[in-house]
């Protein structure tokens, strides 16, 4: 609570507390990058990113913001060098085991969202673990793409509901989707100066704010989600309508 009042008073008067998106949902690149600048491999800054994901999670639910959505690894990450996939699942299979040991205590819920059938048995294992601790929890929820994809989600979705027998309608489409129950993002952001979404969240991103800055995640702080929320708040969001 602490960090939240020094925060609160950093930013009176410009990030309007009443008006915060619901769920953002978040793009953490640049991390290889921001390795290359400072002569590391590009496995430190995956270590590096790792922690601002911690600290970025913390802060939003500080804030009041009830989701936080991150792409950690997609179904095209796969082909980059092995030594690279395997300190991102060590990084997620750390982050699981500490999480499973303070979620309870933080009340922070944990889901991760994808095609979790192509991640090693253990890690399914810790997912389902921190599925079972989130089912007691309420109050944020921190959700990781993991072997995730947009296109893949919809195929995943379209193929059960079409087992299913259902009507094909937004409502019954949704629920088969890997974000089942969870609000689509109000705010997407991406760092690192590039300006697309690589197959992130594209039926949720429908009417979806994007704010893209330059600065490579293991940089993104509080102050730069500051700036991304205020610029949401200047938007107009009229969602197809007339004001």
């Amino acid at each position: 609570m602490a960090l939240f009042q020094r925060k609160e008073n950093r930013t009176a008067g410009q990030v309007d507390m009443s008006r915060l998106p619901r769920h953002i949902a978040i793009i953490m690149d640049g991390n290889g990058r921001w390795a290359k600048q400072r002569g590391l491999p590009r496995t430190a800054g995956h270590k590096v990113g790792a922690e601002t994901f911690r600290r970025i999670a913390t802060y939003c639910k500080d804030l009041g913001v009830e989701y936080l959505t991150v792409y950690a690894f997609s179904t095209e990450n796969w082909k980059r060098p092995m030594e690279e996939v395997s300190t991102i699942m060590g990084l997620l299979k750390q982050y699981m085991l500490e999480a499973i040991d303070s979620m309870e205590r933080d009340q922070i819920r944990l889901r991760f969202l994808g095609d979790l059938s192509a991640i090693s048995p253990e890690l399914q294992a810790l997912v389902d673990r921190t599925n079972a601790i989130s089912e007691h929890i309420h109050g944020f929820q921190a959700n990781v793409c993991l072997n995730y994809g947009g296109r893949d989600e919809i195929l995943h979705a379209a193929r059960e509901c079409a087992a299913a027998g259902e009507e094909i309608t937004e409502e019954n489409f949704s629920r088969h989707l890997y974000s089942a129950g969870i609000p689509d993002p109000e705010l997407i952001i991406r760092p690192s100066g590039e300006v697309r979404l690589s197959n992130f969240l594209l039926w949720q991103c429908a009417y979806s704010e994007f704010y893209f800055c330059d600065t490579l995640w293991p940089d993104f702080d509080e102050r730069e989600l500051d700036k991304a929320i205020i610029a949401y708040q200047k938007r107009d969001r009229r969602f197809g309508g007339v004001k």
